[in-house]
């Protein structure tokens, strides 16, 4: 009988195949290594070190600047108006993108493409233009205010406060919002409302009942998108909300460049990150499950 060997390039095929995903995978988790995580490991440590005002940074180990923020009313209540803030602008990302995009769905081309372009034409222009941009519109010499001097209503203080920085927050984010739902409709079939139709159903039963259970994947990633990008945005809430109204991201920007405290800028920007977390996944959690209970 003829014996059946296996030639060695045969043998070591397997092993080899084990190991092309690692090789594959290897080059852009270094990358995220140097460019994400290493940032955020010295930004750690460096939360733990000393500050003296005489001095400056030293080398001396602390967790004073962590019990100092978690401590101190003052602190805790930026981090309440940071996350109320980026709440309400989710909130209303999602009651206005999630409509943009069914229609937009709906639409033919070439007005489908036209108006894509419109919802992305925001992402353009750089967020400090378009801050400046509210600013002039909502200032004091503004033409809102002039409208309202014409009418006789005098002038009203519009810059300087949350409902601005929520405004512009909304007019910044909104794309954001409406990609993710706009491409979960896309994977939807469009049958699938037209048999609820055909048994019944009003369009906004339709839509409430079948489109919308289908479509949460997208509306999960756009909100978790929208809101960790509100919680930690700089440019607006420094801009519209001035020195009055601070966020946290203010506040490190502060604390960097202006008290030249690093430490404690640091350890704001640590706890701004584990908070952002804790919500944004405790969140992903509530979702997804009432989303599989709701698909069995």
């Amino acid at each position: 009988m003829a014996a059946v060997t296996s030639s060695p390039s045969s043998s070591a095929a397997p092993g080899n195949g084990r190991w092309t995903p690692l090789f594959l995978a290897g080059p852009a988790a270094l990358l995220f290594a140097a460019l994400v995580l290493t940032p955020l490991v010295l930004t750690a440590l460096l939360s733990f070190n000393e500050f003296e005002h005489a001095t400056g940074r030293t080398h001396g180990f602390t967790v004073g600047h962590y019990l100092a923020v978690l401590t101190d009313e003052y602190y805790l209540e930026i981090f309440l108006r940071t996350f109320r803030v980026a709440a309400l602008a989710t909130a209303i990302c999602v009651v206005i993108g999630v409509p943009e995009a069914y229609i937009l769905s709906r639409m033919r081309n070439p007005w489908r493409s036209v108006f894509l372009l419109v919802v992305l034409a925001p992402l353009l222009v750089s967020v400090v233009v378009r801050a400046f941009g509210w600013s002039m519109l909502l200032g004091p010499e503004g033409p809102i205010n002039a409208g309202l001097v014409a009418l006789g209503f005098g002038r009203a203080r519009m810059l300087y406060s949350e409902g601005t920085v929520i405004v512009a927050l909304v007019h910044v984010m909104l794309p954001f919002m409406v990609i993710p739902v706009w491409t979960s409709l896309q994977k939807l079939d469009p049958s699938i409302e037209q048999a609820a139709l055909s048994f019944g159903a009003s369009r906004g039963t339709a839509i409430v009942r079948v489109v919308a259970p289908q479509i949460l994947p997208g509306i999960l990633s756009g909100s978790l998108i929208v809101f960790g990008l509100s919680a930690s945005a700089f440019a607006i809430p420094g801009l519209l909300g001035g020195r009055r109204l601070k966020m946290v991201a203010t506040i490190v920007y502060d604390q960097y460049l202006s008290d030249l405290n690093w430490p404690m800028g640091a350890a704001v920007a640590v706890l701004l990150l584990v908070a952002n977390l804790i919500i944004m996944l405790t969140y992903h959690r509530v979702v997804e499950g009432h989303y599989r209970r709701r698909l069995g």
